[in-house]
């Protein structure tokens, strides 16, 4: 298990990179992009915006830049709300 050392600032800036399960190349395609803007935008309608300042997606995983609100640290429901809405 990995020993993550997590920074909680409100209005701030964050690097993340997701790694899909064992690595399954299920993000190369155009409906797994379709998907993911989705699940982005569904949760942009949901919960303060967030500034998504940049997204790299490869087939086994993404590399993202988000500015949360000012009042806001919460990145970890983010995740998960938009890491559910892909799955669904």
């Amino acid at each position: 298990m990995s020993n993550f050392r997590r920074v909680y600032v409100p209005g701030g800036s964050y690097f993340f990179t997701v790694v899909t399960e064992r690595r399954a190349t299920i993000l190369g395609t155009d409906l797994a992009r379709d998907l993911l803007r989705a699940a982005f935008r569904d949760c942009f309608e949901r919960w303060p915006p967030f500034r998504l300042d940049a997204m790299v997606m490869q087939r086994d995983h993404l590399h993202g830049i988000w500015t949360m609100p000012i009042n806001d640290t919460d990145y970890c429901k983010l995740w998960f709300a938009i890491k559910l809405d892909y799955a669904r």
